[in-house]
């Protein structure tokens, strides 16, 4: 009896200590990788990492300037993708956008009565009609995801064969592109569930709401300043998320190893490369309204002239184009910033 409570003790015993030699190995790695702790002071002149990048205007240029040089790669591709997008039924009505037609029309002839209101509403009705329509089945909607999952792992793969001066044709791009589409699907997991506080503050402030706990201006700024917060720090953690897509798209790259290295490549500079990252979200959203509010209008005055027109769906099959465009130019702006944060190997201090 007790020589076998001695040899059970014994495989106890080197099983927890192999787990803590496991443990105590990644821990040390991990310091050695991130070497700032929480809750501890960290001098300036211990944390500043060099990030060189060119100014935000210019930076953007160059990210225009790739996508034009290979506009007969990336232009074919748009199209192929809105058209799947468009048959899968990822289009809004018409009648929605002949309603925003009506708010822009009314808001511009009553400018200075009110209608900067109404202006306001007919944007967010075309933000709101980029988004996969609800109403869609789950598998319409799954289909959906995919594709615009294959839009931005098709940009990430040409510009990558770009990048190595290689000429690679849309169709390798579309026959190679979708082999990391498991992992960048493990990694976009990771994004929803750091995306996770953002639906809870909104669904905290339905339920004040509807409670009637917000009528006054004091709880009203406390949820505002606590749902900035909120923010701050989704954006904070998600930056090197975001940077993870672009990483977890390389040849025998698992997720874990993607998020790892990605939060690698962002110590010490993480505010930089998420006021990079908003930047271009900024710049696609502001390129989103001009162009949508643009159609929308010209649609709205054409049909004014030719009543029949108010039956053709210009505007749909012209929003999933804009958004094919809005995949593809944000995948390369996080793409271009991924390969200067890399060309930049300076150590985390």
């Amino acid at each position: 009896m007790n020589a076998r409570f001695a040899v059970a003790w014994q495989t106890i015993s080197v099983f927890f200590t192999a787990i803590w030699y496991k443990w105590s190995i990644r821990r040390y790695d991990f310091l050695s990788r991130r070497p700032h702790r929480s809750f501890r002071r960290t001098r300036r002149r211990d944390y500043t990492r060099s990030l060189k990048l060119p100014g935000y205007i210019a930076f953007t240029r160059q990210v225009n300037h790739m996508l034009r040089t290979h506009w007969r790669i990336f232009a074919p591709m748009i199209v192929i993708y809105a058209t799947i997008m468009a048959f899968a039924g990822a289009i809004t009505s018409q009648e929605v956008y002949n309603s925003v037609g009506k708010l822009i029309s009314d808001s511009m002839n009553n400018l200075f009565d009110g209608g900067i209101n109404s202006l306001a509403q007919a944007g967010l009705t075309v933000l709101a009609s980029f988004s996969i329509n609800s109403s869609l089945p789950a598998d319409q909607r799954l289909l959906m995801a995919l594709c615009l999952m294959m839009v931005w792992l098709t940009t990430v793969w040409l510009l990558r064969e770009i990048k190595m001066n290689r000429h690679p044709r849309l169709r390798d791009g579309l026959y190679n592109a979708s082999a990391p589409m498991m992992s960048t699907a493990l990694v976009l997991l990771v994004l929803l569930v750091q995306l996770l506080p953002v639906g809870i503050a909104a669904l905290l402030y339905v339920g004040l709401s509807s409670a009637d706990l917000l009528s006054t201006g004091f709880a009203r700024m406390l949820f505002s300043v606590f749902a900035a917060v909120i923010a701050a720090l989704v954006l904070y953690w998600i930056s090197s998320t975001v940077i993870a897509l672009v990483v977890v798209t390389l040849p025998g790259m698992y997720p874990t190893r993607a998020v790892k290295a990605a939060g690698d490549l962002v110590i010490g500079r993480r505010l930089r490369i998420m006021y990079r990252l908003a930047w271009g979200a900024l710049c696609v959203l502001l390129t989103w309204l001009v162009i949508m509010v643009s159609i929308v209008m010209l649609d709205h005055w054409l049909s004014s002239m030719w009543s029949w027109l108010k039956n053709v769906p210009i505007v749909p099959y012209v929003g999933v184009i804009v958004v094919a465009w809005s995949v593809v130019w944000y995948a390369a702006y996080v793409y271009l910033l991924y390969r200067k944060v890399v060309d930049d190997d300076a150590k985390p201090a």
